[in-house]
């Protein structure tokens, strides 16, 4: 059985101008583009993890309302690729793919200081279109396990403790 490579497209940010935080996955999964949501794979740790570092909660069931948690934090959310050929979800199958333009998207919201990159793909593909940016003194980076479920081997209570550094208050 063979997979087709698709052309996938990649969402617009989920931001606002009191957002200080960014966080950056790769690119949406073959379920997150058919539900035209991030993280809508069912094992995908991102919602569950992110209400428990951010409210002590769990994930709210409702699409708006989980990008809403994430604003009430000033937290926006977007993928460092904005299209790209994939067969299937897995970030190793990713080919020809294009950047997000960061350097617009920082000037249009100036109070972002902080960066996290939900995987290793990510961070590549940050790092490839975006070399200039990562010198800026006034932004922190952090390279955080992925939340996918293909990252098995990083049980919840492991991602806890590295996805909360960026977020401490």
């Amino acid at each position: 059985m063979s997979t087709s490579i698709s052309y996938c497209t990649g969402f617009r940010p989920n931001i606002d101008e009191s957002c200080t935080h960014l966080i950056l996955g790769s690119m949406p999964s073959v379920a997150s583009l058919d539900a035209q949501q991030y993280y809508a794979h069912p094992q995908n740790r991102f919602w569950p993890l992110m209400a428990r570092i951010l409210e002590q909660s769990a994930a709210p069931t409702a699409y708006e309302e989980r990008l809403s948690m994430l604003l009430r934090h000033h937290i926006a959310l977007w993928d460092s690729i904005a299209a790209c050929e994939r067969p299937g979800s897995l970030d190793a199958d990713i080919k020809n793919e294009q950047g997000n333009d960061f350097t617009a998207l920082l000037a249009q919201y100036p109070r972002i200081h902080t960066i996290c990159f939900n995987g290793g793909k990510s961070f590549q593909c940050f790092k490839k279109y975006n070399k200039e940016l990562l010198s800026r003194q006034d932004i922190h980076f952090y390279k955080l396990p992925s939340t996918s479920p293909a990252n098995a081997r990083w049980k919840m209570e492991m991602l806890e403790e590295a996805w909360k550094v960026p977020f401490k208050y």
